[in-house]
């Protein structure tokens, strides 16, 4: 049995002394700044003017840690990423951290700088936030609960509205890195190529597309039920077709390989560090010229097009020269996965 000292106990939820030792001595040596430092139950903070944009999320991954990242990484990146798939730049965060009675301290601990150095990485603060503990057995560890805010940049509209037949679709990279990494690790596969989890906050790779004189028309970041979820979504909200190529889609071989074995469809596995737009088909150029100067737009590609052919539906042109329409997944392909 470890000692009391190096584990969470339902005190450190209880609003008192352990609470402020837990916020004192760990939250605020990773995540302390001017405005957190206060440590109201809220927030106020400065916004440059007009419009917001404000997302909520909440994380509760099996395994914690993983190749390529672990739930602190997780939430920062989920979150920040549904802001900059509004075209929003992210500043701001709230952590709500759920845990467990006798979570290890030193895998809080790891999870907190992990998330902390992510937030760095992404730009952002983490300004307020709330901590609760419950009984041993009644929480995976810890669960993250995270709100982030935004300023959308001016001239953009990137609601499903504005997708036109002909318009193009792209990819920014390899898809099902993050749901195949998550089952590997899980059910502990031996691979030639250790797959890693892609989970990256995404604004430095998108602020560059997010011009003006660009057609980018929407954007989605194709995280529970992977692209076939986000795709079969658009196709629906739109009454438009999609027509994509599988020849076009980049998927990295051990993906491929982990989703025969299971019987998985790599367009419903889940990713953390991708998006897919849509663009007028004069900017597909221009637009993957600009992904492809950064390091998580290496592998983007245009898989495909709007159609107003067979519309809410979308359709494969598979490698072998058949179709299949994509259909959207029932229930969780895997379980916990963010």
């Amino acid at each position: 049995m470890k000692p009391a000292a190096d584990m969470i106990l339902l005190a450190h939820g209880g609003g008192g002394l352990k609470t402020r030792e837990l916020i004192q001595s760990l939250i605020l040596r990773h995540l302390g700044n001017p405005i957190l430092a206060t440590l109201s139950d809220s927030a106020i903070v400065a916004l440059p003017g007009g419009a917001l944009a404000f997302t909520t999320d909440s994380y509760v991954i099996t395994p914690l840690f993983f190749p390529g990242g672990d739930i602190g990484r997780l939430s920062v990146c989920g979150t920040v990423n549904d802001l900059v798939m509004q075209g929003a730049r992210p500043l701001y965060l709230s952590l709500g951290l759920i845990l467990e009675e006798g979570l290890p301290m030193a895998d809080l601990d790891r999870i907190v700088q992990s998330l902390a150095a992510t937030a760095h990485e992404a730009g952002v603060s983490v300004v307020t936030g709330d901590t609760k503990v419950v009984e041993r057995g009644k929480g995976n560890g810890v669960f993250i609960n995270t709100a982030g805010i935004g300023v959308p940049l001016p001239s953009l509209d990137l609601r499903a509205r504005n997708v036109r037949p002909g318009d193009a679709v792209i990819v920014t990279g390899t898809l099902g890195d993050h749901g195949a990494a998550i089952i590997a690790t899980r059910e502990s596969l031996s691979l030639s190529t250790p797959l890693v989890s892609d989970a990256a906050p995404l604004w430095s790779l998108l602020q560059p597309v997010l011009d003006p004189a660009l057609n980018l028309r929407w954007m989605r970041d194709p995280t529970r039920g992977g692209a076939a979820t986000a795709l079969c979504d658009l196709a629906e909200s739109v009454r438009l077709g999609i027509r994509i190529r599988e020849k076009t889609i980049p998927i990295r071989p051990a993906v491929t390989g982990i989703c025969r074995l299971l019987g998985l469809d790599p367009l419903t596995v889940a990713n953390e560090g991708k998006a897919i737009l849509v663009c007028a088909e004069q900017d597909r150029d221009p637009i993957l010229a600009r992904l492809r100067r950064h390091p998580l737009g290496r592998h983007a590609e245009c898989i495909g097009q709007i159609t107003d052919a067979h519309p809410g539906l979308v359709v494969l042109e598979t490698a072998a020269g058949g179709e299949r329409i994509v259909e959207m997944p029932v229930g969780e392909n895997l379980p916990r996965i963010c």
